[in-house]
Parts: C-alpha cells; structure tokens; sequence
C-alpha cells in the first residue's frame, strides 16, 4: 500500500510539472499571466490592410489576450456606432488596455470616455489624428511616424550614399498641407547644410487635373531630363506615393538614387517595377521581401543605391502597440516616457533601429511628453 501511494504521489507530482511547463510557456508567448485582455481597433481589411493585417497578426500571437475589432467600413458617415465599439471594449472587466489604430480624426471622444468610467485601463493610440494638446491631455501613450523630421533623416541618407543633387517633385495642393511643406523644408535645409545641390520641381496636380496621368507622363520625360543635367549622384524624393512607379523604374534605368519613397516600405512600388512574385505566405515576410529587392538591385548594378524602411509604418506602430501594452501591464515600473527605453524596446522586440522622440505641435512650442513620433533607419538594398 505504502509503495502504490508513493506511486501515486510520484505521478502526481509529476503532472505537476508538466502541467507547470505547459502553463509558463503559454506564460512566456502571452508576455507573462495571460489574466488580462488588450483590445486592438483598426479600420477593416479594405479599408486599409496594412492596419488590420497587423492587428490580425497580433490576435493570432496572442490568442485570447489580444481581441481586434474593426471600425465601420463608412466610418464618416457611421461615426457614433465606431465610437460605441470603442467605448464598449471597456464593458469587459478583464480588459487592460485599448489601442485605437486609424489615421483619421474623431475617435478621441470614445477614449475620452474610456478614461472616464475605467481610468485603469491604459489608452493607446498609433496613430489617430484627433489634436495632439487633447490626445495627450486623455490618452496614456499616443504613437506616430515623425513625417517633418524625415526631411532631415532622408537628406543626411542622400548625402551619406553619396548624392550630390537632391531633386524633390510635388504639386500644389501637396505643398499646401503643413507637414509636407515642413518635411521640404527641414530637406532642402539640410541638402544645403551637406554642400548638396537642391532642386525643386512642380509637377501637374493629380488633384485638380485628370488624375495621376499627366503627373506620371511629366516625371516619366522630365527624369532622364534632370539626370542628363545633374548627373546620376542625384537622389530623387517625390511626395505622392503613385510617383514611385515612375521613380523606381527610372532608377533602374538612370541609375540615380532613392534613399527612400514618400511613405517608406518595401512593398511600395519595387513589387510592382521589379516583377516580383511574392506569394500570400510570404508577403508579411519583409526579410524575405528585402532580400528579393536587394538581388534585383545587385543584379542591375544598383547596390546601395536604392532603400526604404524594412517594413511599414502601418505595420509596425500597431504592432509596437500591443507589445509596448503588454510590457506596461507585466512590468509597471517600465518607463514609457523615456524615449531610449521606446527605442530600445523597438530594437529587443523587432531587431530595428528606431528612433522615437516627443511630439511637437509647433516647432517653437512645448513637447508632449506622452505623444512619441518615431522614424526607422533606412536600410540598402
């Protein structure tokens, strides 16, 4: 009898363990306890993919801790039900934070409300457009891409491939918003601070002619053109993102530079100019996607000449979101107002150089110490 009971104790014991091992590993993929839910909102698949595949992708690692939902697919016109869908994610008593993930603006009240009714809860956006004074004064961490800084970032990568002529093409309407007529001007401040050449070019307007036609016939003339005169040490910007069609295409023909597209990825024009065959599977691989841009440019003799971010904005924020949610649920003293830590993390989590800095309003006005517009560094291909 003695001996069966030990047995049994033994048996025991050892169910013990292994049921423990079980338990710590789904611990360790779920960043620890997995005795709380992180809610994800994102426009739908059609409205905008890259959101809502990364959202996806985050419920998929994290399965019953990370919940996504979408917003209306008309949200213009169906605002109030959105922010319902907002507000009620803060019904479940187990929830700990809400990122909300569009770039457009109206979605404030909801996290307004949020605060409200469970100041627990920790309140994300990456981004929304709603005023920065109000986001930072209602919301806990508020994530963006640093679209003026990047004037300065792609002129210093120009100069450091070796450019000596910047060219920069937009079209009116473009140059009347602030924060394309800031990131031009924080460019062509730096492009001559390096002892380069800058030279602004005003195409045909897609949005108040016949569309991106004329546009895109004009810079397919009018590239040869300027290099021809400038030489191909010339690094070409274009603040549309159809531009880049033309732009890729004729860099592998003039074998000028791109340090990097209007909004920076690798599945921004180089699938479509370079013939790539990228399957389902493999079109969130970005590595892999790289590595297929860098033969392509290998093989055209255009190494180092060519770049971009290694993977979209769109991606990246949502995804930093619920992993810089976890680790401040799982670890409170983490200090998200540090922007190396936010680096760092970056850089643990995705193996990406990033740098965050705090958002400004106004050039000469305060920073907000909750509000963290961040840029990657540009790889070559």
């Amino acid at each position: 009898m003695k001996r069966v009971i030990a047995l049994l104790i033994t048996v025991l014991l050892l169910a013990g363990m292994f049921t423990g091992c079980a338990r710590s590993s789904a611990d360790q993929e779920t960043g620890g306890t997995a005795d709380y839910t992180i809610g994800i909102v994102t426009p739908t698949l059609s409205t905008s993919e890259d959101e809502f595949r990364a959202a996806q992708n985050m419920a998929e690692k994290y399965p019953g801790v990370v919940k996504h939902i979408t917003l209306p697919e008309n949200f213009s016109t169906e605002i109030e039900t959105g922010l319902s869908q907002i507000s009620s994610l803060a019904d479940d008593p187990k929830m700990k934070a809400i990122i909300v993930v569009s770039g457009q603006a109206g979605l404030l009240p909801a996290l307004q409300k949020v605060e409200e009714v469970r100041p627990d809860i920790i309140t994300m956006t990456a981004p929304i457009w709603d005023d920065p004074a109000l986001m930072s004064q209602y919301v806990d961490v508020n994530l963006d891409t640093d679209w003026v800084r990047r004037g300065e970032t792609i002129a210093t990568k120009a100069h450091e491939m070796g450019a000596q002529t910047i060219i920069h093409y937009s079209f009116p309407t473009h140059l009347a918003k602030e924060v394309i007529s800031q990131r031009k001007d924080a460019m062509q401040r730096t492009c001559e601070e390096l002892g380069m050449k800058w030279v602004e070019v005003v195409t045909p307007d897609p949005q108040t002619g016949d569309g991106t036609a004329p546009m895109l016939q004009f810079l397919r003339e009018d590239l040869p053109r300027q290099i021809d005169k400038y030489g191909a040490d010339t690094n070409v910007f274009g603040t549309n993102c159809p531009m880049y069609d033309v732009i890729i295409d004729e860099a592998f023909k003039q074998k000028f530079m791109v340090a990097e597209q209007c909004c920076p990825t690798p599945l921004q024009a180089y699938p479509t100019v370079l013939g790539l065959e990228i399957s389902e599977e493999d079109a969130w691989n970005f590595d892999k996607v790289n590595n297929m841009i860098s033969e392509k440019a290998a093989a055209a003799g255009m190494t180092g000449r060519l770049g971009g971010w290694p993977m979209p904005a769109t991606v990246f924020l949502p995804q930093y979101a619920v992993e810089l949610a976890m680790k401040m649920i799982e670890d409170p003293g983490f200090d998200y107002k540090d922007v190396k830590q936010l680096n760092q993390f970056a850089l643990d989590v995705f193996g990406y150089e990033v740098s965050f800095d705090n958002f400004k309003a106004k050039a000469d006005g305060p920073a907000f110490e909750n509000y963290f517009v961040m840029i990657m560094d540009t790889i070559l291909y």
